[in-house]
């Protein structure tokens, strides 16, 4: 009869000096493996596990498996590679997309947007990232034009008539608010941007700013600044169908927030109706009151955040005072109060200049 081949002593059996190792033994978490490497505790236990395997396949008269391959970590599950070259802050310096945002180039994001392009530039070296930090902006251009220097946060008030695009342009032609916007605003005013935006066909209070920094922060939901409007409506609803809104409501998908809606007056089908909210969704107001089967034949916002149009005549703009916008500002930091009213100086509307 053959006799079984001899079983070699596994270095898990032996010490390091080859002598058997005594029943029950196990290797101390310093010992060094057969090539004299110290193995990791997670290797030493997968190195067992292996030798152990190995054994009861030897007596088996199995061929011993290869060693298994690990997977590869997906790059997904991998953490994000540090920045090659942290950059901290210096005293005195920010971000260029701050910077760029509150000298009224463009809302932060859009500044984010504009880097990763290419198009802003120090020198000749294009920008890599908007985290690069800055004490100014000198020297720095946005498509090959030279950046200047942060102006003092202003606040206008505007007017807005039906008919206008709340846009810069517009390829077809048709007037934007910039074009009632030359007449209305006094000489000197620095380039302003829109806070949020008014259908073709809606009316009423613009808000115009020249820092990105707090357009952003006043248009973000999460600030909770409200928007309150005015519809004309033709149709029949009731005010408990008005307050279901308070809910919120899902359209085609679209899911709008809570809307505060309540009638103000009533003429046969005819009817007023109020709606203040705080996420402003493109044709939010129109979509939602449609959806209700209501006719809307026109469409007035008259308040944003702490700001009512009252008498502020169609087509004008004035500029909101100094105090308010920093009372605004801090409110909007502290998460307080940005809803707070406060009073439009339409005692220094600017008048109207003649063509």
């Amino acid at each position: 009869m053959a006799k079984p081949p001899s079983r070699t002593p596994s270095s898990r059996s032996t010490r390091p000096g080859g002598e058997r190792r005594p029943s029950g033994e196990r290797r101390s978490p310093g010992e060094r493996g057969p090539g004299g490497e110290r193995r990791a505790s997670g290797e030493r236990g997968a190195a067992n596990e292996r030798g152990a395997s190995n054994e009861r396949s030897i007596e088996r008269g199995r061929p011993i498996p290869p060693p298994r391959q690990r997977r590869p970590t997906p790059a997904w599950a991998k953490p994000a590679p540090a920045p090659a070259n942290p950059m901290p802050r210096g005293e005195g310096e920010e971000r260029i997309a701050k910077l760029l945002a509150r000298a009224g180039i463009a809302s932060r994001r859009e500044v984010e947007r504009m880097i990763a392009e290419g198009r802003v530039k120090r020198g000749e070296e294009v920008i890599a990232t908007p985290a690069t930090l800055l004490r100014s902006l000198k020297g720095i251009t946005v498509d090959g034009r030279a950046v200047s220097a942060p102006e003092p946060t202003r606040l206008f008030a505007f007017h807005k008539p039906s008919g206008l695009l709340t846009a810069e342009r517009d390829p077809a032609g048709r007037p934007t608010i910039y074009t009632a916007l030359r007449n209305a605003l006094p000489a000197g005013t620095p380039r302003l941007m829109p806070v949020g935006r008014l259908d073709l066909n809606t009316e009423g209070l613009l808000l115009l700013t020249n820092d990105g920094e707090l357009k952003r922060a006043l248009e973000l939901p999460s600030s909770g600044v409200t928007r309150t409007y005015r519809a004309r409506t033709f149709g029949d609803i009731t005010q408990d169908r008005l307050e279901e809104l308070m809910e919120g409501i899902e359209i085609d998908g679209v899911r709008y927030g809570s809307i505060d809606a309540n009638m103000e007056r009533r003429t046969g089908r005819n009817q007023w109706v109020e709606l203040t909210l705080t996420e402003g969704k493109n044709r939010e107001v129109r979509r939602v009151l449609e959806h209700l089967g209501l006719q809307v034949s026109r469409l007035l916002r008259v308040a944003y955040g702490p700001f009512h149009l009252g008498d502020l005549p169609r087509g004008q703009a004035v500029a909101i005072r100094q105090i308010e916008v920093e009372r605004l500002r801090k409110s909007l930091r502290s998460g307080k109060g940005a809803n707070t009213p406060a009073a439009i100086p339409a005692d220094q509307t600017p008048q109207a200049k003649d063509n």
